[in-house]
């Protein structure tokens, strides 16, 4: 338990980071187009917010939550986007007012949750709250970094880039499966450089396959918000260069990514 208050924390620390990005925008603002298709500033906070809410009913209404996920099941393919733009078709104040209040309660309950020890259900297994607090950090900054690159700014990174890392790893044999491949058998070493300039490393030493460069560059990987080619991450190994290559710490099918921005890539 002596992680779970950090981990909390760290998520309310990005929701206020990404929050300060959009809370003195123009209305019109809300409107500019980010990375992700069809998806404007105001998509992006809607589905965190959505997503909050969600994960919210999960933890205070289990039937509830059993019927959303009916929904899911019924439209897997534009289940995500209706939410988002549900939320996105209002006023942005009204938006911004929705997703703080969500974001509090969402806090209260994971905490909740995690001191009576109990799971939840979800879209997909059971979670705890330190990793549903894992995963909403991981979809905060992750879309925070379509909000920015929408907006033309340049995020000052942290070393709760930790856990996006972790996620990331440990998604490793879902990116091989989704894609129909079978995941290698061994575990690969990963050695990142955090922000603070300390080192974070997850894998056995003597590991074979080995992943190695900046915990930015790697987020910005598993997150397919940026290209391999444009980004300092380096594979020793056939395994650990493949994975490199279809990387995702998301659940669900494999997203399109980014397309390369060096010249010739």
């Amino acid at each position: 338990m002596s992680e779970l208050p950090s981990v909390f924390d760290d998520l309310q620390d990005e929701s206020r980071a990404l929050e300060s990005l959009v809370e003195k925008l123009e209305p019109e603002r809300w409107a500019l187009p980010t990375p992700a298709a069809r998806w404007t500033v105001a998509h992006q906070i809607a589905h965190l917010a959505w997503t909050d809410r969600a994960a919210l009913l999960a933890m205070t209404d289990p039937d509830a939550f059993a019927g959303e996920v009916e929904k899911a099941l019924a439209a897997p393919e534009s289940f995500v986007d209706d939410g988002a733009e549900e939320g996105a078709a209002r006023p942005p104040g009204e938006l911004l007012a929705g997703w703080r209040d969500g974001r509090a309660r969402l806090d209260a309950a994971l905490r909740a949750v995690a001191a009576e020890k109990r799971k939840f259900p979800w879209y997909g297994p059971p979670m705890s709250a330190a990793s549903m607090a894992t995963g909403r950090l991981m979809e905060t900054w992750a879309h925070g970094q379509d909000v920015a690159d929408a907006l033309g700014v340049v995020r000052e990174p942290t070393d709760r880039l930790r856990h996006i890392a972790r996620i990331g790893v440990r998604a490793r044999d879902f990116a091989f499966g989704v894609r129909g491949l079978q995941p290698p058998g061994a575990e690969f070493r990963v050695e990142l450089r955090l922000p603070s300039g300390e080192s974070w490393t997850l894998g056995p030493e003597d590991a074979e396959q080995r992943v190695t460069g900046g915990a930015l560059d790697f987020c910005l990987l598993v997150t397919q918000r940026a290209h391999r080619d444009d980004l300092d991450v380096r594979a020793e190994g056939p395994d650990a260069d493949r994975w490199l290559d279809i990387a995702q710490a998301f659940a669900g099918p494999p997203g399109q990514g980014r397309a390369p921005k060096k010249a010739g890539a």
